[in-house]
């Protein structure tokens, strides 16, 4: 059966373009690219043409998330298997692929009602270096694994899992947080690649459709001076540095221009063959700002 292999891209509906500018080169060493559209920029992390579009708009929230197909065999065949378990599925007009920079794209929603594209043939411009918007020693990690992962809103976890069991993810509960209320909190992770998750919900009510997305480089000097950018800069750390127990990744989350999260992370392991969960984090990622949507107790 077709399943997806990666979440390729992001489209994001931001209101202050040259605060990304600045945000995205600057603190995270994103490459952006300006190609005099007026309305939108690109960030590229590697070869590809952009991992993220960032689009003027009146919201800032994310605008639509892309899941790759190996070929177009595989992207028909999942068009075909959406359709028949009843998601309306619309295959994009060759005008719209060419938008996105792919071979082939269709369009559709999640049930969080989280717009959702699936393609094949992303453009990579192999001719053309990537260069970091600030100095690293390193790289983002990418490739098979994609651009990272992202926590979505979800209102029906089940509803979200068997849509996502469709596109080929697998996973389940990753965590049993008890909270200071007495509940306990179970996000659950799902993922389609040796990426630990791709995406995760299950974090109970949010504002926007999106509370974070978490990107990793390859050398921990990367990080290190990410936060100390971050710590300069005083932008608002919402979960100080620690390291998850599930995907044993060092992160730490702070806001980005649009008022979500980003989290800047290093050294994940790859997915597990088989199913854990845990009751805590390793250590850290003790809460700092609140009003984010991770005012949660991971220690």
């Amino acid at each position: 059966m077709s399943s997806v292999t990666e979440l390729g891209y992001l489209g994001m509906s931001v209101t202050d373009l040259d605060a990304w500018r600045a945000y995205a080169a600057e603190v995270a060493g994103m490459e952006v690219v300006d190609e005099g559209e007026g309305d939108r920029i690109y960030l590229r992390m590697d070869l590809w043409h952009h991992r993220i579009a960032l689009i003027k708009g009146d919201t800032d929230d994310l605008a639509y998330m892309g899941w790759r197909l190996g070929d177009p065999t595989e992207f028909e065949a999942m068009v075909e298997k959406l359709t028949n378990a009843g998601v309306a599925v619309t295959v994009a007009s060759d005008a719209e692929a060419r938008e996105r920079r792919v071979l082939g794209l269709a369009k559709l929603t999640d049930p969080g009602g989280n717009p959702t594209e699936i393609f094949f043939g992303p453009q990579v411009d192999a001719h053309k270096p990537f260069h970091p918007g600030r100095p690293m020693f390193g790289k983002f990690v990418t490739g098979s694994e994609g651009i990272g992962h992202c926590i979505l809103r979800q209102d029906d976890v089940e509803a979200a899992a068997a849509f996502y069991r469709l596109l080929g993810l697998r996973g389940s509960v990753e965590y049993q947080l008890h909270l200071p209320n007495g509940m306990v909190a179970m996000p659950y992770f799902m993922h389609c690649n040796e990426r630990q998750h791709s995406v995760a919900f299950g974090l109970g009510p949010m504002e926007k459709r999106i509370n974070h997305l978490m990107f990793e480089y390859t050398e921990l000097d990367d990080l290190g001076l990410a936060h100390d950018i971050v710590r300069e800069r005083q932008i608002d750390v919402a979960l100080q540095l620690g390291k998850h127990a599930n995907d044993l990744a060092l992160t730490f989350y702070c806001a980005n221009p649009s008022g979500w999260l980003w989290e800047f992370g290093w050294g994940a392991r790859k997915a597990p063959a088989q199913q854990e969960f845990y009751t805590r984090d390793i250590f850290g990622h003790g809460n700092e700002a609140q009003g984010y949507g991770m005012d949660i107790p991971l220690q």
